[in-house]
């Protein structure tokens, strides 16, 4: 694990420690104009930890979830030289009411591709992070899934099912591939789940790039396979999508490129896959 990514974890965990726990079960939420929830510890976490990259990577910008449609579009253009991308809080549904499941996730865009990431799941002191092309990490110890073969009908998957559509819904309840089934609310530790083997199997309707940006990162260096698509199934099928973007995604992912083969297939209509 490199120096950089040390001090990533140490940023998400200063600023958890001073601005998210102390506000769990003792914070009211309100609404925003999209109909998600924003607390106290969203806005005062993302100050938080702006003001500290600010000072350890002085001229790097910050597009954050808490800005407004038009400056997150401003600074995604930073991405070529340079952005972070923060969640300040995922799973601020899970925070609100709660739940203990959520997180910090950070990422660096360069080159128009995700190069660094970094999760943090406070409640469990579990940081994950990976580099591009150096390999992914919980706690400073090395993540990598275990090479075997696998199948669908084994696989515990994370199926987040508020934004698939009835028809999806009906099938997945009728006759779903795999053994089980969970929705943990929180995208970015869906995906480092996903990473450590807790589960197989990912579909998501609709998920932003602060919520999937450090996640994935993590998941492909641990050696899962997943796709981003056009945020619809139905009778057009899927519509990979390459890039980085402020609109949806849906995503789709497996703990090996096999298993991810199996399911798009069962996704897309096959039910004799994996």
């Amino acid at each position: 694990m490199t120096p950089e990514l040390d001090r990533i974890c140490r940023v998400l965990r200063a600023a958890a420690a001073a601005e998210i726990l102390p506000r769990f079960r003792r914070v009211a939420s309100r609404e925003k104009a999209d109909g998600s929830l924003v607390t106290e510890a969203d806005t005062a976490t993302q100050a938080a930890v702006a003001s500290t990259l600010q000072n350890l990577w002085p001229g790097v910008p910050l597009l954050g979830e808490e800005m407004d449609a038009a400056e997150q579009r401003l600074r995604l253009e930073d991405a070529q030289t340079g952005v972070w991308c923060l969640d300040p809080l995922d799973g601020t549904s899970n925070f609100a009411c709660g739940f203990p499941l959520f997180a910090v996730s950070l990422a660096l865009l360069q080159g128009g591709v995700v190069t660094r990431g970094a999760v943090l799941d406070p409640v469990r002191d579990e940081c994950f992070c990976a580099e591009l092309g150096g390999g992914a990490f919980l706690n400073g110890q090395p993540l990598r899934l275990a090479a075997g073969p696998r199948r669908l009908k084994d696989s515990l998957a994370a199926v987040d099912l508020k934004r698939l559509g009835p028809k999806d819904l009906v099938r997945l309840g009728a006759a779903a591939p795999y053994r089980s089934q969970r929705s943990l609310g929180c995208v970015a530790l869906e995906w480092c789940w996903l990473a450590a083997g807790r589960l197989q199997l990912y579909l998501h309707g609709g998920q932003k790039l602060w919520d999937y940006a450090a996640g994935r990162l993590i998941a492909s260096e641990a050696g899962a396979a997943s796709g981003l698509f056009e945020p619809a199934l139905g009778s057009a099928g899927l519509r990979p999508t390459e890039g980085l973007t402020l609109e949806p995604r849906m995503a789709v992912a497996a703990a090996d490129q096999a298993l991810l083969g199996a399911w798009l297939a069962w996704i897309g209509g096959d039910r004799t896959a994996g």
